[in-house]
């Protein structure tokens, strides 16, 4: 080592040969002494020496242990060599398998490498395919804000990425994902086409659909008029059904209004030109789905006019409907030409329920009226003024016969629902309905008097009801429903086989003595005049036949007397 040493010193070897790396520096100290000090130099090693020397012995004896467990380990090593010598041997055998265990080795560090760099690079591009990788979520964010000509472009973007890259997994699950929220966007798309929007938000609607491309043009008329019906089917379903009047007038004000509007943005959103390709021609769809429209809502009417029991209200819808068919016509969905049947089945449903009703009462109050003269109903003269040509009041003269009471009352009920929507056309059919009733009346009475024992007094109040029946109450019916329809009382009063059986009952009777009827205002000679003016009645109120033909003018206090009855008696309004 030493040697070694000696090869790699300073300059100041090569002047001093001897002077090895570790005797330079006391070399170097050599040449800073004086001479004095230099002739001491020798002894002064010799002590050294001798001072190092006993050192080594004092040492040698504390360690001997040392030095013989350095030689036993010399031995050890001597034998671990000649292992080692061995092991080298085994070794030199197995550098075949490191050398292919390297290969391998170096083979998988190259595709780590290969990683490594796509990691590199992949780092290199981090906000770049961070940014594509948040397209979907940042997608459903604009649509979900309503940002829609922000997801589309973003839907656009994905779709040219796909195209272009179409064997990169990341691209095709990246427009996966996009495809899902397109599907997201269409569906809110079509949830604001049924809800209350305006034309322009439907054009803005119908552009972004038609970006998305999922509908041929077609199919894009057909799902505009579908979500625009879910939206009207709606608002009628909010509508209250327990009141038919409410529904009706709701629903015809949701026609009117709505109908109309689909239909001008249906124009207005696609072009009908029957000229041109085919893509740009309905077929007839508006007009299908119109008439669907128009149908939906007759057989509504159908079903709910029925429910109505007021003739103003029926009026009332009937003018609606017609102001509503009118409207519509404007877009050419006039449909007055329909409503007629509908109504006139509904007047003609409502005036029988009403006439049946009155029927229903008559003879309810006839087999539990006990037969007692009542007191004759009467009031002071000169109280009101005369009796107006218009004047269709109940005669007082029926509160002494209850069931005619009844029955008049639930004619004139029927009758004042009836004037506010008399149909022209329905005049015959409700002049017979009429007769018809009367006619069940008058059987009533018929079977009344074939089934009851009645005493001699209370067959002369039944047969006096009988004559009442004739002369009042029937002429009565025939005025109010002259005042329905021009003419009307002519019709009824012509029907006069009705009350055959009853007229044929009381001639059988003429031997007894009946009661003397109250006179009724009365001008004319006739007994019943076409517009249902009363015959004359004495005061006990039945007409006798020779004073129908003979007597021309009444008793002014017997007048005044009636009129003043028939003001208490007066049922519901006429009008």
């Amino acid at each position: 080592m030493d040697y070694e040493a000696a090869d790699d010193a300073s300059p100041m070897a090569t002047l001093l040969p001897l002077a090895s790396v570790s005797q330079q520096p006391y070399v170097s100290e050599l040449l800073s002494f004086t001479l004095d000090r230099l002739h001491k130099e020798p002894e002064l090693l010799r002590v050294d020496a001798e001072r190092i020397r006993r050192q080594m012995q004092e040492v040698a004896v504390n360690n001997y242990r040392a030095f013989i467990s350095a030689a036993d380990a010399l031995l050890a090593i001597r034998e671990e060599v000649s292992s080692v010598d061995k092991h080298l041997e085994s070794l030199i055998n197995e550098i075949p398998k490191l050398t292919s265990g390297c290969t391998e080795f170096i083979e998988s560090a190259e595709q780590i490498l290969e990683e490594r760099k796509m990691n590199q690079t992949l780092l290199a591009n981090h906000s770049t395919l961070l940014d594509l990788l948040e397209i979907p979520q940042l997608m459903d964010t604009c649509v979900r804000n309503g940002n829609y000509d922000e997801a589309l472009d973003l839907e656009a973007f994905v779709c040219k990425l796909s195209t272009i890259h179409p064997k990169l997994p990341v691209i095709q699950a990246l427009a996966a994902e996009v495809r899902q929220t397109t599907q997201s966007l269409l569906h809110q798309l079509l949830q604001k086409l049924r809800s209350n929007i305006l034309l322009p938000d439907c054009l803005r609607i119908i552009g972004y659909l038609r970006r998305i491309g999922v509908f041929s043009e077609f199919e894009m008329r057909l799902q505009f008029l579908r979500c625009r019906e879910a939206w009207l089917t709606g608002i009628l379903d909010d509508l209250d059904q327990k009141n038919a009047y409410d529904y009706l007038k709701g629903m015809v004000a949701c026609q009117r209004t709505h109908l109309f509007d689909v239909v001008n943005q249906y124009r207005a959103i696609f072009a009908d030109d029957t000229s041109g390709s085919e893509e740009n021609y309905d077929g007839g769809l508006l007009f299908s789905w119109a008439m669907h429209q128009i149908t939906s809502h007759l057989r509504t009417l159908k079903v709910m006019l029925p429910k109505i029991t007021e003739g103003g209200s029926l009026s009332n819808i009937m003018d609606q409907c017609m102001y509503c068919a009118m409207g519509l016509g404007w877009v050419g969905l006039d449909f007055r030409g329909l409503l007629p049947y509908l109504f006139e089945e509904a007047v003609l449903n409502l005036f029988s329920k009403n006439m049946s009703t009155a029927v229903d009462n008559f003879q309810l109050v006839l087999d539990s009226h006990r037969w007692v003269p009542l007191p004759v109903v009467g009031f002071p003269s000169g109280s009101v003024g005369e009796e107006t040509h218009d004047d269709v009041t109940p005669p007082s003269y029926l509160m002494e016969h209850p069931p005619l009471a009844v029955f008049v009352n639930g004619v004139s009920a029927a009758m004042n629902e009836l004037k506010p929507c008399a149909p022209v056309s329905l005049k015959h059919v409700l002049a017979q309905e009429l007769i018809k009733k009367l006619q069940a009346v008058s059987n009533s009475l018929l079977r009344y008097n074939a089934s009851r024992m009645l005493r001699e007094n209370e067959s002369l109040l039944f047969l006096s009801l009988c004559r009442a029946f004739i002369e009042v109450a029937y002429p009565h019916c025939a005025t109010c429903f002259g005042r329905c329809y021009p003419g009307g009382a002519a019709l009824i009063l012509g029907a006069k086989n009705l009350y055959s059986g009853i007229g044929s009952l009381l001639a059988a009777s003429t031997s007894r003595v009946l009661p003397k009827p109250v006179a009724i205002a009365e001008e004319k000679t006739d007994p019943v005049t076409e517009n249902g003016d009363l015959p004359k009645e004495d005061e006990n109120g039945v007409v006798s036949e020779t004073e129908q033909a003979q007597n021309g003018e009444v008793d002014e206090e017997e007048e005044e007397k009636n009129k003043l009855s028939s003001l208490t008696e007066k049922p519901a309004n006429d009008e």
